[in-house]
């Protein structure tokens, strides 16, 4: 028996520019601000496709925020990266780049977070997730570090840097990561001397 595509397709990419229209939009706006009009409208693709590919905002949302951190669009990304030890990985963390096209919009996780408020909706327990598989990649670093307490370290090093990106975020500022990261150093020196 032949299974039929009950789903119609219209178009081949819509799925991708519904993705890069509400990644433009939610950045630029921010997520409540952005209809699903609005995305299908700058997607373009007609409101029966965004709605086939993504039911609900919810949805829409979590694609964003699993496609930000898929393509390595996060801060967090500099925790993979091999051509750096892992103390300059950590202390990457703490690099906030300010484009000058724009404000500092923060950490994506924690903007969808704020903006879904409820800790059942799909969009919150997402962020809730990658805040925690965060923290355990920055415990893993420390870890090889030598740190006698990892897991506290870990912790302590993934609120400092959740709250420079927030903090330059809300002053529109980049030199917030600067001093997150002296007190990064001085955590890292202290912890595994």
């Amino acid at each position: 028996m032949v299974e039929r595509n009950v789903t119609p397709r219209r178009g081949r990419g819509g799925r991708e520019r519904i993705l890069a229209a509400a990644t433009a939009l939610f950045e630029a706006q921010g997520i409540n601000a952005t209809g699903m009009e609005e995305v299908a409208a700058r997607a373009p693709v007609s409101k029966r496709t965004l709605y086939i590919h993504f039911p609900t905002k919810d949805e829409l949302v979590v694609a964003y925020l699993r496609h930000l951190a898929e393509a390595g669009l996060t801060i967090e990304s500099a925790l993979d990266r091999q051509d750096l030890t892992p103390r300059e990985r950590l202390l990457e963390l703490f690099t906030v780049s300010g484009n000058g096209t724009g404000p500092i919009r923060g950490c994506p996780f924690v903007d969808a977070a704020a903006e879904f408020p409820d800790p059942d909706s799909p969009a919150h327990a997402y962020t809730r997730e990658q805040k925690r598989r965060f923290t355990r990649r920055v415990v893993e670093l420390v870890s090889e570090l030598g740190a006698a307490d990892p897991d506290l370290l870990g912790e302590q090093l993934a609120i400092l840097a959740d709250g420079a990106a927030s903090r330059a975020m809300v002053l529109n500022d980049p030199a917030c990561g600067r001093h997150a990261r002296a007190a990064a150093e001085a955590l890292l020196d202290a912890a595994t001397a």
